[in-house]
Parts: C-alpha cells; sequence; structure tokens
C-alpha cells in the first residue's frame, strides 16, 4: 500500500488522538481510584500500565491489515471499527483467584452505564483448566499458536462512541512471559523456530507458576 493512502487512514487517529487519551486515562482512574482493588498491605491490582498506540505502529498495522483479503478494504472512515487497541489499559494481579475482583469492577462500570462493551470479552489461553475457568465469567476462550495468554476488554464511554480503549488483565508472571515475547514479536515475529518453541515453553512454566502462586495464596489465607 501507496505511503500517501496509509498516512489518510491514520489521519482520524491523529485527529482524534486527544479524545482516545481522555478515555483512557479515566480507565486507569477507575482502576487506580477503587479502594477494594488497592488496599493497604494486600492490594488486589500489582500496577496499571497504559499506552496510546504509536503512529508509526500504526500505519505499519495498517499496511499489515490491508494485505488481508479476508476482510473489507481499511479505510479512514473504518479505522476506529478494524482497530480496537489504539488505546490501551493494562491491570497486572499476582495471582489468578484475584481475577474476580478486576472483573466485577469492569461489569459494575457496564452495568452502571459508565463503559459499554464494543465485543465480547476474550479469554487468550492455551491452557483447557484455564479456559474453562474465564469461561465461567462469560468471555470467550480463544487459543493462539504462540501461547499468548492475557484477558481482553474492549469498552468505550457511549454506546454510540467509536473512543474504544482495550483493557488487558494479566498476572504478573504472564506480564514476564509478554514482555518477553512482545520484545521478540512485535512488530514484526521473530523468524527463530527455536524463539518460538522456547517462548511455547516458557509460557507452559509461566502457567504453572500462576498456579503455584494460587496455591501459595490460597494456603496462606487459611491461616
Amino acid at each position: 500500500m501507496k505511503t500517501e493512502l496509509i498516512d489518510e487512514i491514520v489521519q482520524p487517529y491523529i485527529n482524534d488522538k486527544h479524545l482516545f487519551e481522555r478515555f483512557m486515562n479515566a480507565v486507569v482512574d477507575t482502576f487506580k481510584l477503587e479502594p477494594s482493588l488497592n488496599q493497604y498491605g494486600n492490594p488486589i491490582i500489582y500496577t496499571i500500565k497504559s499506552r496510546l498506540k504509536d503512529l508509526q505502529h500504526l500505519k505499519e498495522k495498517v499496511g499489515r491489515k490491508s494485505t488481508n483479503s479476508d476482510f473489507p478494504p481499511l479505510t479512514a472512515d473504518n479505522l476506529f471499527e478494524r482497530i480496537t487497541d489504539l488505546a490501551g489499559v493494562r491491570v497486572i494481579h499476582l495471582y489468578q483467584d484475584q481475577f474476580v475482583h478486576i472483573h466485577n469492577l469492569i461489569q459494575k462500570q457496564i452495568a452502571s452505564g459508565e463503559w459499554y462493551l464494543k465485543e465480547k470479552p476474550i479469554a487468550y489461553s492455551w491452557d483447557p483448566e484455564s479456559s474453562n475457568h474465564f469461561k465461567g465469567f462469560g468471555l470467550e476462550s480463544k487459543v493462539k499458536d504462540s501461547y499468548y495468554t492475557s484477558i481482553h476488554y474492549v469498552v468505550k464511554p457511549k454506546e454510540s462512541s467509536n473512543i474504544c480503549c482495550e483493557i488487558q488483565i494479566r498476572t504478573l508472571f504472564e506480564e514476564v512471559w509478554g514482555e518477553i515475547d512482545h520484545t521478540i514479536n512485535y512488530p514484526q515475529p521473530t523468524n527463530s523456530a527455536s524463539c518460538r518453541e522456547q517462548l511455547r515453553v516458557l509460557s507452559k512454566l509461566v502457567s504453572t507458576g500462576t498456579r503455584l502462586a494460587d496455591s501459595i495464596f490460597r494456603s496462606h489465607n487459611e491461616q
């Protein structure tokens, strides 16, 4: 795709970037200001990260998506519909049993009309036991070849709005894997078969670590 056409497609994001930033910051504040998730000495949330899509990375993504004939052509008019991670918030917690509290806050925001879901939340997990666990919360389960593990919600401030924010929820173990994978596989995936296999092995170790963390805290809470 020609550079001029890509520039035309991404122009709406340049124009409305401040709106994405405003909503993203509001989402961050919702998590940071919720007392039940930030109790001193025993917080549910370990840390929160946020970011707006880098313009150069967006242009590269537009170029990649434009070569996919399985979808309608990407245009300036459907940019916000087709690309839903222009604003992103990542909520990190220590162990899986804490997820319910974060999920409940998101559900509360949706029930009150503060947020609206753009699409059904997705639980990315290769582990059948974890997938079944998240299905119990009404999440759709998907498996990626890379063994990527994360929970994704895409929310917007109004039902009619085309401004949205992707919320990712991960354990700290999953965040370590995600950062390593992102460094190697983004924006272009690695060509090394060895790296791909090692990342799959690391994902299994991460899953084991998360389960062990759950067991440790359950034992601790039984005292």
